[in-house]
């Protein structure tokens, strides 16, 4: 049965193949892009299929963010402090690295308490990185209910500024940067660009979620990057149909989202980070399966060098 299942998986993306884009993505000078995707796509795979998919669709790197339900990484198991070394070992044997350590902490909070948790919260993720070796933690600005129309309020911004550089320069002194994402109420460039100035921090950086600054912000990829460039450090692709905040996830390149667009104003600015894919499967369970969207990722980005039987699209 399991066979059987697998089999009707990947004759699924055989058929989707038929309609997707061709390999548009891949690197001007003819290298190959390098890739990760974010385990949010693949809430039910356990450790040893993560690396193993990974490895043999042409991924260089994991992002985390999650694992088998839960969103919790510092209490997953095999990132215990007596596994670490048998975890890290893994990650290399497949020739991966981790990307981003993506934690849920949200910074505009103003309540102490509250405060106080979300920041002990990112630390904890901050522990993690630091001893799986990965470069990264992404929190969130967040989205307070007092703004009005979605706009931070300058105490917000202030807020999610003060608390960036606090968990910058935590992180500086465990070799980790910290990453703000484009998401929620922090979304337009000028609203980033404010929060970067105020954290004023080399270990403070943006994740930038090129799908929420379009879709949300309605900026073109070219005007972002132009604005944010230099703070870019990791980046989560994905498209979708539809308009404003009520879209709909599609596999890539079927959508309206400007993605090679989007890939090749990174490339302006010679952004050295990853390319990583966000499909939001643990949020949107009637996505189409791990196994068909994240393998059609990698070969409609040209990673796989159109070999379609190692995208398992044959």
């Amino acid at each position: 049965m399991t066979d059987r299942r697998e089999f009707l998986k990947l004759a699924s993306a055989a058929t989707l193949a038929q309609f997707a884009p061709a390999s548009l993505f891949a690197k001007s000078n003819g290298t190959q892009l390098p890739l990760a995707f974010s385990t949010l796509g693949c809430p039910a795979w356990e450790w040893p299929k993560i690396l193993e998919f990974a490895q043999q669709h042409g991924f260089s790197a994991i992002e985390l963010r999650g694992y088998m339900g839960n969103m919790d990484l510092p209490s997953v198991p095999i990132f215990a402090p007596d596994r670490m070394a048998q975890t890290k070992a893994e990650i290399s044997a497949h020739k991966l690295r981790i990307a981003c350590v993506s934690s849920s902490a949200n910074l505009y909070y103003e309540e102490p308490e509250k405060r106080s948790k979300e920041l002990s919260d990112a630390r904890r993720f901050i522990d993690l990185a630091s001893a799986l070796g990965a470069p990264y933690v992404r929190v969130f600005g967040g989205k307070s209910s007092a703004d009005k129309d979605a706009v931070p309020s300058e105490a917000v911004k202030a807020r999610v500024a003060s608390g960036l550089r606090e968990l910058g320069n935590y992180g500086g002194a465990h070799g980790v940067t910290v990453i703000i994402e484009s998401h929620d109420h922090f979304t337009s460039s000028a609203t980033l660009k404010d929060v970067m100035q105020a954290a004023g921090s080399d270990h403070v950086g943006l994740l930038w979620d090129a799908h929420h600054t379009f879709a949300t912000s309605n900026e073109d990829p070219e005007s972002t990057v132009k604005q944010l460039g230099k703070w870019i450090r990791h980046t989560h692709l994905k498209d979708s149909i539809g308009t404003g905040e009520d879209r709909t996830y599609v596999l890539t390149g079927r959508g309206a989202v400007p993605i090679e667009r989007q890939i090749k104003a990174l490339e302006s600015i010679d952004y050295k980070g990853f390319f990583c894919f966000e499909w939001e499967k643990v949020w949107h369970p009637d996505l189409a399966d791990p196994e068909i969207a994240i393998a059609d990722y990698a070969r409609v980005v040209g990673q796989c060098k159109g070999n379609r039987r190692a995208c398992g699209l044959d």
